[in-house]
């Protein structure tokens, strides 16, 4: 096969349909047929990249190995294919003005008046074709942020317009997905939103191939005619998508659908069976468990599940891999003080301090590490989480009372966690920290050692502020040890306690690499540290009878 095949998935109604499920979904299958397959996300806000928002207002920001800051859904897209995304996967309209204006800036387009069309809807074009045009995928699927009707994703469906007919027939085709809302006072499924999203995208002169419904109910035969008679497609490409248990549901429920055989079609390629041997495997044991733990997620925007989505997710990789249903608590952080820690945190197998930024919740945070280091509770910090545990040290074993991290006290006496000499003078906020896959060397005999089975790893970073390599050998003299060293920087990555049953703090987001087909290493040795306190709790109980 030698020219790439490209895939655009749009939605309509509500952009929380799950595009990127259906993307991530579909691609697994095509993959599992034999055919490299990457997704990309075309994101329409004018940010440059998620790197600056809230997670309140925009889920988790993830991470690439090329350090880009991305949207949560390519946490999916690699959970799914297990295949790293890039730079290249994730474009917003900032950067597409941003690139605009600078060509423009630098006399690019010969004193021309720089519009909309042709010029940004060029630069997406180029970037759509980006991972095309490397020679490294078969097929490329790229969803399209936003709803169909927004004004600020009209450029973005004009680009595909322009691109399905520079392309031509059989080399891109259009997935769009809607919602097939249930009326319960009528008692009846409606399809009068469908037929208008897909009005509307033909408005602008795009053409459905494939209709994707989000729907809570079947979708009966006679419908399924009504949608594609009034929706000009094909009724073999109107595709049921009903709700499911479990996202990782969805591959299976789509292969029935017959979704990839419709697509394949279209594109003119050949089908056949996929071969999800190791994901059913995968979802046999996510869903037969053999036992359960319980597992406190302290953290600071626990109102809003997706701020932690990968962590999410990697806790139900962990699970399947330890045959253990991981019920996760969250626990807000800022609620958590030293009166009420004893009755938050001491039912829990485990406690996870995640990652964050700003000072809001520290102490709390500060107050989860103490309790659980003093009550031998399995300890897991993430980034900021793994900061807090060594002010945690420092302040009540070291007695260095004020220590703090200058993130929170810029004027504080002892700043176990400091900022980076190189950051020190940045003053810009977006894309500025240490960003992507950084290495690290493990100190024989470690837990991370014994975890990773290896004396190097790559690890992805999000973060400015460091372990102060000043107090290193104060903080190891008393018994929190660096495990965990960054070969070039000499930057602590790691720090463990031995003494503890399991109590380990990493720099970087181990929660970003975690897989379907390779749930990260440390969160499974973790649930695994739960479940044996678990166990052994259940124990010490029997012999009390």
């Amino acid at each position: 096969m030698t020219t790439t095949k490209y895939i655009f998935v749009t939605g309509g109604v509500s952009s929380s349909l799950g595009k990127g499920i259906i993307a991530a979904s579909l691609a697994k299958l095509l993959q599992a047929q034999g055919y490299r397959t990457t997704i990309q996300k075309l994101d329409p806000y004018i940010n440059v990249d998620p790197g600056t928002l809230n997670p309140y207002e925009h889920g988790e920001c993830y991470v690439t190995d090329d350090g880009a800051e991305t949207d949560l859904d390519l946490g999916h897209y690699e959970r799914f294919l297990n295949v790293p995304t890039s730079q290249a996967n994730n474009v917003t309209t900032g950067r597409i003005y941003q690139s605009v204006i600078e060509k423009e800036r630098r006399g690019e387009f010969l004193g021309k008046t720089v519009q909309v069309i042709p010029h940004i809807t060029d630069e997406i074009k180029e970037r759509v074709q980006i991972l095309g045009n490397s020679g490294d995928y078969d097929i490329v699927i790229t969803e399209i942020g936003g709803t169909v009707g927004d004004i600020e994703s009209l450029p973005y469906v004009e680009a595909v317009r322009q691109l399905k007919w520079d392309l031509g027939e059989h080399n891109a085709i259009v997935i769009h997905l809607t919602l097939v809302p249930f009326l319960s006072a009528a008692g009846e499924l409606k399809t009068k939103p469908t037929q208008h999203s897909v009005k509307t995208l033909m408005e602008s002169g795009v053409v459905a191939d494939i209709l994707v419904c989000r729907t809570e109910h079947e979708l009966p035969e006679d419908l399924r005619r009504k949608l594609a008679l009034f929706c000009n497609v094909r009724e073999e490409a109107v595709i049921q998508s009903i709700d499911a248990s479990t996202i990782y549901d969805v591959p299976n429920l789509m292969l029935k659908q017959g979704l990839d055989k419709v697509v394949l079609k279209k594109l003119d390629l050949e089908s056949a069976v996929p071969d999800l041997t190791q994901w059913n495997q995968f979802l046999q044991r996510h869903k037969n468990p053999k036992t359960e733990v319980t597992i406190g997620l302290i953290g600071k925007y626990v109102e809003l599940q997706d701020s932690y989505k990968s962590i999410l997710e990697a806790f139900i990789h962990a699970g399947a891999e330890n045959e253990v249903k991981v019920n996760v608590e969250p626990i807000h952080s800022e609620y958590l003080s030293e009166e009420n820690v004893d009755v938050k945190l001491s039912h829990l197998d485990g406690v996870l301090v995640a990652p964050g930024f700003g000072e809001r919740g520290i102490e709390g945070k500060i107050d989860a590490v103490k309790y659980v280091r003093e009550n031998n509770i399995p300890f897991f910090g993430i980034c900021l989480g793994m900061q807090m545990a060594v002010i945690e040290y420092a302040r009540n074993v070291l007695n260095l009372s004020d220590a703090n991290s200058t993130e929170m006290a810029s004027d504080c006496e002892n700043p176990v966690i400091d900022l980076m000499e190189d950051q020190k003078t940045i003053t810009d906020k977006g894309g500025t920290m240490r960003l992507g896959a950084w290495a690290c060397d493990l100190k024989p005999n470690s837990i991370a050692y014994n975890v990773y089975k290896s004396n190097a790893i790559m690890e992805r970073h999000r973060h400015r502020f460091e372990f102060n390599n000043n107090y290193r050998e104060q903080i190891e003299a008393a018994g929190m040890i660096a495990t965990g060293i960054n070969p070039d920087t000499k930057l602590v990555e790691i720090v463990e306690i031995p003494e503890h049953p399991y109590f380990i703090g990493v720099q970087y987001h181990p929660e970003y690499k975690s897989t379907v087909a390779n749930p990260h290493p440390l969160f499974v040795s973790f649930v695994k540290a739960a479940l044996k306190r678990k166990n052994k709790s259940k124990d010490a109980t029997m012999a009390q009878k």
